[in-house]
């Protein structure tokens, strides 16, 4: 008897780890497969197979030619705005699933904790006033970034004088967000009108200021940050069961939180220093892994990585086509998308209520 059930246990976990294994394929087959439509995407006027021969030229130029027009288009324009645009995305997705494991709240996201609010104001703080500790073509992107992570140390500066708990977290992240949102604010209304106008687009999200060189930096943060979340990330499941449960099977709960909540800021602080603010991208991509794979944070992390992955590289392709010539932010058509969803959770839960 105890061999048959253990036959049947083997079985059922299986088909757990199968199902979980074939939504990961799922979720990668889309993301070349789109990737490989959204090469072909755009107001200039090259053919599909030019693109692709473009591509396969750099690796077989003996088998494929192609022209200069032709590879400045797809490896100048296009190329390292697909990668910047799935590279980002799985940013933004685990790190947003992190802050909602490290919370416990489904609406939590790095954004709860005003890092996107202290973004806005350093990137305000150089484009209107030309202020910053980095100079040049960076010094919007440098503001940006070391905002980010001020606020960070900031939201957990206050949840420590109270005790690091998800409640106080998100009233000190609150309380960041609306400091950062009514300093962005003041300098925008003695800003001129132009410079005005440079904030709002930043702030609306935009894949339009990739550059290979920016795509291998954020790679590079997700590599070294990804693997440990990756890795710790049953600690993560033990915090669902509550503070004193994690304790008790051996999890240092603050530092689990404080390193956690640091990791996930850092992630999307070298994304945003670059992209401007893309919103729901955290919020909807845990929904949605979570639906299809389950809450546990070992499987969770990576499929919110490819979910998060597709939907931005879907959205910047959208954001390309929909009004081309021109092109929409990247941060509204995620939004365009992101509301429906939220939408469709409310209905649902109001369904499962009654």
């Amino acid at each position: 008897m105890s061999a048959l059930r253990g036959s049947e246990l083997r079985h059922k976990y299986q088909r757990f780890i199968a199902r979980k294994v074939l939504f990961f394929l799922v979720m990668i087959v889309g993301i070349v497969a789109l990737a490989g439509v959204a090469i072909t995407q755009g107001s200039a006027d090259i053919s599909s197979q030019d693109a692709y021969h473009s591509i396969l030229a750099r690796f077989f130029p003996e088998s494929f030619q192609s022209t200069a027009f032709t590879d400045m288009i797809v490896w100048d324009l296009r190329l390292h705005r697909i990668i910047m645009s799935i590279v980002a995305g799985m940013g933004l997705a685990v790190a947003g699933a992190v802050m909602q494991g490290v919370l416990k709240n489904p609406l939590a996201s790095p954004f709860t904790l005003g890092v996107s609010s202290a973004a806005s104001f350093g990137a305000a703080l150089a484009i209107i006033m030309g202020a910053g500790i980095i100079g040049g073509q960076w010094m919007v992107i440098g503001n940006a970034f070391i905002f980010t992570l001020l606020a960070s140390f900031a939201v957990y500066g206050l949840a420590r004088y109270k005790g690091v708990t998800p409640e106080t977290m998100i009233l000190a992240g609150i309380a960041i967000m609306y400091l950062f949102n009514a300093l962005t604010s003041f300098l925008q209304y003695a800003a001129r009108s132009e410079q005005v106008h440079e904030v709002v687009f930043w702030m609306m999200g935009s894949l339009g200021r990739s550059s290979w060189e920016k795509a291998g930096m954020v790679l590079a943060v997700l590599i070294i940050c990804l693997p440990y979340l990756i890795i710790r990330s049953w600690d993560l499941n033990a915090l669902g069961a509550g503070d004193e449960t994690a304790a008790s099977l051996g999890v240092d709960v603050e530092r689990t939180r404080v390193v956690h909540t640091m990791l996930a800021s850092l992630i999307t602080a070298s994304i945003i220093c670059f992209t401007g603010t893309i919103g729901f991208i955290d919020l909807v991509s845990p929904h949605i892994a979570r639906m299809a794979i389950g809450g546990d944070h070992r499987f969770l992390l990576p499929g919110s990585a490819l979910v998060g992955a597709l939907l931005l590289l879907g959205s910047d392709t959208l954001s390309r086509v929909l009004l081309a010539p021109m092109v929409l932010p990247v941060g509204i058509m995620t939004s365009f998308l992101g509301v429906p969803f939220f939408v469709y959770l409310f209905l649902r839960r109001k369904r499962e209520e009654h």
